[in-house]
């Protein structure tokens, strides 16, 4: 970046410095033409008075080195000139100054040598008798004065060029140097150059974007490692039961009457580590968004009904009644998660119910949104507990949750089901009175 100011601000240097060359050299000699002009006209005026006075004896007296004279009849002949032999002149009638003196009593032109590096200036007056009387003078050309001034031009340029290298080192290091000293971890705060501001603020959005994924993977990382170590205390209780049991059955310490409750217990808790994986490999799967999942349109009072139905064993040994309400709700969504939010539900309505308790499943179709009630007359959910049971393997009632089969992740699919349908979880419970979770589907 340094070297790339310094060679612009080189470059605006000269690019001036040629500039300003041009611009005063063309300047300056329009002036002294204009100048030179002035005089020759002058200098005709009164050559013609002369002539006018005395006629060719004017020139006789005349003694001229800077001006060129010629006399010109009113047909184009040359009557004299100061410079050539008249008889072997051309005739001067379509000369531009000539014609301009003829008609007008006043002529003048410029005209450039054939190289370019000289030019005349000429100026022409008509007399009284008719004759033109024509003054000439060389000027040198613009080249010529490009070239006569060389050595003062070129004196300029070195100086110009040694100063601008000097001032482009300071200028350039100037520029650069608060751009280096810039302090990106908090840029923000610098305020060198107004025109860094939206570059500055770019960089400050993305180090807080990237501060905010650094925390989200570590409040991942941690989830991760809690999540791994409840999986491994969640699996070992029922492995150590189950090796335990299976031990005593190997070494037949086990009475014959007692061989099927043993046998019972290992089933159960091989059930559970059952459910238990299978809840993990559906929370692992609705953690990658479930992407793989087709959407349908399902009618959600047909899916609680069919969940009911799946589930009336269960609430008939937990002396548990279950009714269901509402109307025909179409909805576009995943079913296997739809029948899982709802399993989940009703299943932990009839759980941590009363016996000869109900769980009340209402479905309601509105204009904007689809609405499933499940509503259950059991123990509740005290009020500082109800923002965490969605929480992974956290249980209120760790006692009561694995008498009755829980695996502490049923809520938190429930969440994770509901987020990926860009729904909303609403939880209202009274402790000994009941549970009300009510989930809101945008249609």
């Amino acid at each position: 970046m340094t070297k790339r100011i310094f060679h612009s601000i080189c470059l605006v240097s000269f690019t001036g410095f040629l500039a300003s060359i041009v611009l005063f050299m063309g300047v300056l000699y329009e002036y002294f033409s204009n100048v030179q002009q002035a005089q020759l006209k002058m200098q005709t005026n009164l050559a013609a008075q002369g002539v006018a006075n005395q006629g060719i004896d004017f020139f006789h007296q005349l003694e001229v080195t800077d001006y060129r004279i010629t006399w010109i009849d009113e047909k184009g002949k040359v009557l004299y000139d100061s410079r050539s032999d008249t008889t072997e002149m051309e005739n001067h009638l379509e000369r531009e100054e000539i014609k301009e003196a003829i008609s007008d009593g006043y002529g003048e032109s410029k005209r450039y040598s054939i190289t370019l590096f000289e030019r005349s200036l000429y100026c022409a007056r008509r007399l009284e008798d008719g004759t033109i009387l024509r003054l000439s003078i060389p000027q040198s050309s613009v080249l010529m004065l490009l070239l006569g001034m060389a050595q003062p031009i070129s004196l300029i340029f070195v100086v110009i060029l040694i100063l601008s290298v000097v001032l482009a080192l300071q200028v350039s290091k100037k520029i650069v140097d608060p751009i280096n000293e810039m302090n990106l971890d908090q840029p923000l705060p610098n305020q060198e150059y107004e025109e860094l501001t939206p570059f500055l603020e770019r960089i400050n959005d993305q180090q807080t974007l990237l501060r905010s994924q650094q925390e989200a993977l570590f409040q991942a990382e941690q989830v991760r490692r809690e999540f791994t170590a409840n999986v491994s205390h969640e699996l070992k209780t029922p492995l150590h039961t189950i090796s335990g049991y299976a031990e005593l059955l190997k070494n037949n310490m086990v009475m014959e009457k007692d061989v099927a409750p043993f046998s019972g217990k290992i089933y159960d808790e091989a059930q559970r580590m059952i459910r238990l994986v299978e809840d993990i490999i559906s929370l692992s799967h609705l953690d990658e968004g479930a992407k793989d999942m087709q959407y349908e349109t399902v009618d959600l009072y047909e899916l609680v009904g069919n969940a009911v139905k799946s589930l009336e064993p269960e609430a008939e040994a937990a002396h548990v009644t279950l009714e269901v309400s509402g109307v025909k709700t179409p909805f576009w969504g995943i079913v296997q998660l739809l029948n899982s939010i709802v399993y989940n539900l009703i299943d932990n309505g009839i759980k941590y119910n009363k016996e000869d308790g109900k769980v009340m499943i209402s479905v309601q179709n509105f204009d904007g949104e689809a609405v499933i009630s499940v509503r259950d007359t059991g123990i509740g959910i005290a009020g500082e507990y109800q923002e965490r049971i969605f929480e992974r393997f956290y249980r209120v009632d760790k006692s009561r949750s694995k008498e009755v089969g829980g695996t502490g992740l049923g809520l938190s699919i429930v969440k994770h089901g509901v987020k990926i349908h860009n729904g909303q979880i609403e939880v209202h419970s009274v402790m000994g009175k009941g549970t009300e979770v009510v989930v809101r589907f945008p249609k």
